[in-house]
């Protein structure tokens, strides 16, 4: 992870101190001044040493828009998107598995054909433009219809939202955000649910719980559903894991302050100590979610204890 954050900056083309300096650098020592500021004169070997050392004490460098710590940066955007992100993938965890379970049993219903498609249109929108049509909705109007929800922004200007009204004032403008997200991600959980418990459905086990004279629920919900599971709790082990790097394109949409907004940002400049910093966190997030899907397997299936 390392070896690929810190040369995926550096195998692009031209020089980093004339393609930040964007132009301002006009005579040589400037250039060299610079270089030595970033660690740029040095070998390219001793620059990733010095940047493992860094890492691990948790300097993650400067950032070029903002002259502050990339590290504090990263830290002050975070909490949005793990508010935003967090929460949606949590709700759409939560209804898209209850789908796909009533789906997977009640295979070829009309509750099956409609959860099933409607969730699939859900899925092939861009976030983007299920973010605007949302904002189009519920924020502007259409005609004579007035707004209901903020257009964007993680608060009020006016409000502090560590106070209750601020608490409130929160959870009004992310709404829309958090519902685009739930709705683009219900597929995800609604259709491996549906597929593992279909899988479920046949085995021997569950023959011999309908024949020991156990209900139909109790079959499903003790039996069926919880070895379902396994393969959904990768896939919301993998959706958490990318919670860090959050929607960048509807944290852009709604101009929420986090980190897939400062990333966006950082491209712009280009800041890449700030590119660097986000891609880190986001791949360290992956890691340590796979860790924990692998360590909840244990919980839901005795024989991986085994």
């Amino acid at each position: 992870m390392l070896v690929v954050n810190f040369f995926l900056f550096r195998v692009l083309p031209g020089d980093p101190a004339r393609t930040l300096g964007r132009g301002r650098f006009t005579t040589q020592e400037q250039l060299e001044e610079f270089n030595a500021t970033y660690g740029l004169d040095q070998s390219l070997p001793q620059q990733f040493v010095t940047y493992v050392q860094n890492t691990l004490t948790g300097d993650l460098g400067i950032s070029l828009r903002y002259r502050v710590p990339v590290s504090d940066l990263i830290i002050d955007r975070m909490w949005p998107t793990l508010l935003l992100v967090g929460t949606s993938t949590l709700l759409a965890a939560v209804i898209g598995i209850w789908m796909g379970v009533n789906s997977g049993w009640r295979r070829g219903s009309r509750f099956d054909r409609g959860a099933t498609g409607s969730s699939l249109t859900l899925y092939s929108m861009p976030e983007w433009w299920l973010g605007l049509l949302l904002i189009y909705l519920l924020a502007v109007g259409p005609g004579p219809l007035p707004g209901l929800f903020p257009t964007g922004g993680l608060h009020s200007p006016d409000v502090d939202p560590s106070s209750p009204a601020g608490v409130l004032d929160v959870a009004w403008h992310l709404t829309l955000p958090v519902l685009t997200l739930t709705l683009a991600y219900l597929a995800d959980y609604a259709l491996i649910m549906r597929s593992s418990l279909l899988d479920e459905i046949g085995e021997d086990y569950v023959t011999t719980a309908r024949a020991k004279g156990l209900r139909d629920v109790q079959v499903r919900n003790r039996h069926a559903v919880r070895n379902a599971l396994l393969p959904t709790t990768t896939v919301v082990a993998l959706s958490i894991g990318f919670v860090v790097t959050g929607a960048i394109t509807v944290e852009t949409v709604f101009s929420i302050p986090g980190l897939g907004l400062l990333a966006t940002e950082a491209l712009t400049v280009p800041d890449y100590w700030v590119l660097q910093g986000t891609l880190l966190v986001s791949t360290a997030a992956v890691i340590f979610a796979n860790l924990a899907a692998n360590l909840v397997y244990g919980l839901l299936d005795p024989r991986v204890r085994t």
